[in-house]
């Protein structure tokens, strides 16, 4: 391979079209953008969700609900998920993160009862539902309320 050898790939660089140049070249005249109308000229662009005039669809459809700012978020992990876990483990909500159990980062955790768990565990977590905690405590374990 020489310096004077080298070529850019295959189709990496293509012509500039030049529009509005005579009828020769294929797009004289009104250069591709038709005849008239508001997207043949200048500035002619129309904006996201408009309609030509007609009433837009997300103002014809009422406005429903609302948004509680006092919201707070909480992931459940299930009694069956621990089961992962060795027996006699202290399990915390970081190590629940470290696992995948909870995909967020600061978010409170809350153990519901679905499944069943073998073996003992210790669960520090921020909120627990009655049957999960019983479960645990079946299982020979006990629960931790943060």
């Amino acid at each position: 391979m020489k310096l004077h050898e080298l070529r850019p790939a295959p189709g990496a660089r293509a012509v500039r079209v030049r529009k509005g140049r005579g009828i020769g070249s294929g797009l004289g005249k009104t250069a591709g953008r038709g005849h008239k109308g508001q997207k043949a000229r200048s500035g002619g662009s129309i904006r996201r969700g408009f309609e030509g005039g007609q009433m837009p669809l997300y103002r014809r459809i009422p406005k429903r609900g609302f948004t509680n700012v006092f919201r707070e978020e909480v992931a459940v992990v299930n009694v069956k998920d621990l089961d992962r876990f060795p027996a006699g483990a202290v399990v915390t909500p970081q190590l629940l993160r470290d696992h995948g159990l909870v995909k967020k980062r600061d978010v409170k955790v809350k153990l519901l009862g679905k499944g069943e768990i073998k073996h003992p565990l210790t669960v520090q977590v921020h909120a627990v539902s009655k049957g999960a905690a019983e479960k645990i405590a079946a299982a020979g374990g006990k629960v931790e309320v943060i």
